[in-house]
């Protein structure tokens, strides 16, 4: 049996020019958060979700919203713009209509339908326009009180230099394939609090995503050996990944992963 996840997003694509995350998707890769499944796990208790109504942004492949739907909210919706994506999500949660297909930044959801927006390593992947755009949308679809969380990857120190900021940038383009724009902690915050939120706290982790202790930690012993032998039998795969862990070690120091939990004011 192939070990690699056949109909993923771009799975038609050439693997030298796919997005990085479905690249480690196809490879066996299932947690594709920048600060890992404990982080995810960390701003899942701070949100509060037990016996709320949940709306996920982008749930890529479900990991997240399995926990999510392991923790007893009192529902839980998906929105995703790729069809493959949203199904891929439906058949592991068992819920045929849980993730409907349609933009981050106009779901199609009522307003004031939620407690809880949760999503994780999308922004990052926005220009500014479209980051203000998807906030928005969770600010609108928010009760007031409700909480905007966010998993992303950040950069540090909050005065990094910008020519570091720049070069960083235009490595991360090049090596995930995706015109990836983290921002600083103070950036991200400015972002949620120009669309009318309140931060309510923030927190880090170490951005380790493709080193084998996170490897471990993430996907389990069995999942990382998947993982390691795709990996060595793949080479045009392996290219891509040695090249985007080449990316995160250069720049390492100013790499980092970053959650928030806002609010909408009462």
């Amino acid at each position: 049996m192939n070990e690699t996840t056949p109909h993923l997003p771009e799975h038609g694509r050439p693997v030298a020019t796919m997005s990085g995350h479905w690249v480690l998707a196809k490879l066996g890769k299932r947690v594709l958060r920048p600060g890992g499944r404990a982080l995810t796990r960390r701003l899942l208790d701070a949100a509060d979700i037990t016996d709320s109504d949940i709306v996920e942004l982008a749930p890529g492949l479900g990991h997240t919203a399995a926990e999510i739907v392991g923790r007893g909210p009192r529902s839980y919706r998906g929105v995703d713009l790729d069809a493959d994506a949203a199904e891929t999500v439906n058949q592991l949660l068992g819920l045929p209509e849980a993730v409907r297909v349609a933009s981050a930044d106009a779901t199609g959801l009522d307003p004031g339908s939620a407690d809880v927006v949760f999503s994780e390593a999308m922004l990052t992947m926005m220009p500014d326009r479209s980051k203000s755009a998807v906030v928005s949308e969770a600010f609108r679809l928010l009760r007031p009180g409700g909480r905007y969380v966010i998993h992303e990857l950040g950069l540090t120190p909050d005065d990094l230099d910008p020519e570091v900021k720049r070069e960083l940038q235009r490595s991360l383009a090049q090596s995930i394939k995706v015109n990836a724009r983290p921002l600083t902690m103070a950036e991200w915050r400015a972002v949620l609090e120009a669309e009318g939120f309140v931060v309510r706290s923030t927190t880090t982790a170490p951005m380790r995503l493709l080193q084998t202790s996170r490897l471990i930690a993430d996907e389990g012993l069995r999942g990382a050996a998947r993982f390691l032998r795709n990996l060595l039998r793949l080479p045009d795969e392996r290219r891509r990944v040695l090249a985007m862990r080449q990316v995160f070690t250069r720049h390492r120091r100013a790499l980092t992963a970053v959650g928030l939990v806002a609010v909408r004011p009462e």
